[in-house]
């Protein structure tokens, strides 16, 4: 099957950093579903893992944490799905990624692919609206108030794929103010568009600008990117007793000056469950049907920004560029083998 990948870790410049393979097609075994990928997008843990992690004995490494495409065929221990269906999900860190024509995934963490969007609007999301629900509802636990708080979030890189859907999440399910960050006008427009509330500049001082708008302290902060360029604003800004969620990957983190506040910190991962096979692993597949469920409705819309093409390694190297570059907005999907 035709899949691309790399041996090893090379900067993104490098014609060898992303190459397109073949390699022999998985066959389903026990709850795994072998999926068609049809679309997938790019997200910075691509990028992450490709700088990182090889194989000592060269064994080609096939990156992509999201996927829609159709089931082809199902393991003998499946139970919630057949060869027909189509299907969206993200994937999990510890086995090969979807960047291949046919892909294995457990059941448990794949949804029904929303019937309203086409394939590479589907494809866009799954990997961020896991991210998000999970921090906003599993981590933050948004719907219990932080006393005396004011009932708000701030969102720190709005424009982003996870900030994208964290707006509308936030916005369409609670009654949350929310806050995001953004420093230019077309990032600006974007997160306004998704339904932030309010907007201000990441390369600004955050608590200046939040107390600007004279809310009040919020109760909670999700930061998705340079959380220790921002540690001190945070805690200046959130509300005693506040909760502070995270998804990126400082070198170092200084907590300490939370502690006046009883500021809890709490971290996201959204491979945790499939990486230990918790107990509770079945709630992504739960939760990604009910975030298609809201988009079939039209209560929150896919985060696709913009389509690279066919699924080859031209295409994807410049994708990681992008990504790199910390210039996207929303989403990159490339589409069809």
């Amino acid at each position: 099957m035709r899949a691309i990948g790399y041996t090893k870790s090379l900067p993104i410049d490098d014609p060898q950093s992303l190459v397109d393979l073949d390699l022999p097609k998985p066959e389903a075994t026990g709850r795994d579903l072998l999926v068609e990928v049809k679309a997938v997008s790019v997200n910075p843990v691509d990028t992450k893992i490709r700088q990182r992690r090889e194989d000592p004995d060269g064994t080609p490494q096939v990156l992509g944490w999201d996927a829609s495409g159709v089931v082809v065929a199902v393991g003998p221990d499946v139970t919630g799905f057949k060869v027909g269906d189509d299907v969206f999900y993200a994937g999990a860190i510890d086995r090969p990624g979807t960047n291949s024509e046919y892909h294995l995934v457990d059941e448990r963490i794949v949804g029904h692919k929303p019937q309203s969007l086409d394939w590479a609007q589907a494809a866009a999301l799954p990997l961020t609206s896991v991210t998000a629900w999970e921090t906003l509802f599993d981590r933050l636990d948004v719907r219990k108030p932080v006393p005396g708080a004011a009932n708000a979030i701030l969102i720190i890189g709005g424009a982003g794929g996870v900030g994208s859907i964290t707006i509308q999440l936030a916005r369409q399910l609670t009654d949350l103010t929310v806050i995001a960050t953004a420093s230019r006008d077309e990032t600006r427009g974007w997160v306004e568009e998704l339904g932030a509330h309010h907007v201000i500049d990441h390369r600004k001082p955050l608590a200046a600008q939040v107390e600007a708008l004279g809310l009040g302290a919020p109760g909670f902060v999700f930061s998705t990117t340079h959380t220790d360029e921002h540690i001190a604003e945070i805690g200046e800004l959130l509300a005693p007793q506040g909760r502070l969620a995270l998804i990126d990957d400082p070198k170092t983190l200084d907590i300490v000056p939370l502690k006046q506040k009883s500021i809890s910190v709490h971290w996201e991962l959204m491979y945790t469950r499939s990486l230990f096979q918790t107990a509770d692993m079945g709630e992504q597949g739960v939760l990604l049907d009910e975030v298609a469920r809201l988009l079939d409705a039209g209560t929150i819309r896919t985060t696709l920004a913009e389509n690279f093409g066919r699924i080859d390694a031209a295409n994807l190297r410049k994708a990681h560029e992008r990504i790199e570059s910390h210039t996207a907005k929303g989403k990159i999907v490339l589409e069809g083998f």
